[in-house]
């Protein structure tokens, strides 16, 4: 049995590598007409890059397509996320063309497209030690939190789907989650949490709203 797990993660890398370097080249198309539209809406960088944390705790650089500007107030200081969120951006999140730009963290091996949903740093030390297991596999483009209410479920909602994932692990539950995924998206479901652009901050246990 444990050699079939370690050949079933075998298999998981080899795809994740082939089928990223694949959708790199087939949809580099879109890719370029995106990053086109970005420059000409909201200006450059078109990439929003930040590091996160990935297997074993390990800090990568996290792309994604760029959805909001960089206005600020009278003091310098970044305006709240709503209104800096554009319309062309809030398309980008609906339809999760955002997310293009993980297909080269796949590449590189920093990411699954299955897995965890890759956090902010910042919350290392705010995990309870059950939490903290999310990081034991690499994070995913999308994941069992993801097709189970994303961004409108609890913190520790999410969590628990996260460990659970990490031990109940098969390539038959990834291409579960990938097809589920696709209808998601399709749906356009969870896309914010109620009262925010995306959802509120994960302030540690007995936080009660995800990310």
């Amino acid at each position: 049995m444990r050699r079939l797990k370690q050949l079933s993660r075998l298999v998981k890398l080899l795809l994740d590598r082939f089928v990223a370097a694949i959708a790199l080249i087939v949809l580099s198309p879109i890719v370029i007409c995106v990053a086109i539209a970005i420059h000409f809406r909201m200006g450059s960088p078109v990439i929003f890059t930040q590091p996160r944390p990935g297997k074993d705790g390990n800090i990568f650089n996290f792309y994604k397509f760029r959805t909001m500007t960089d206005e600020q107030d009278t003091q310098g200081n970044l305006l709240p996320d709503e209104q800096r969120l554009t319309t062309f951006g809030q398309f980008l999140r609906q339809t999760s063309l955002d997310e293009l730009p993980q297909l080269w963290n796949v590449l590189k091996g920093d990411m699954s497209f299955i897995g965890p949903r890759p956090l902010l740093v910042k919350y290392l030390d705010r995990y309870t030690t059950e939490q903290a297991r999310r990081h034991e596999v690499k994070p995913g483009i999308t994941g069992l939190a993801q097709i189970n209410g994303r961004n409108a479920i609890t913190w520790e909602e999410k969590f628990v789907l996260d460990v659970w994932y990490v031990d109940n692990w098969s390539l038959w539950l990834d291409l579960k989650i990938l097809f589920l995924t696709v209808f998601k998206v399709l749906q356009q479901e969870g896309i914010n949490q109620e009262g925010y652009t995306t959802s509120e901050e994960f302030k540690g246990p007995g936080n009660k709203l995800s990310s």
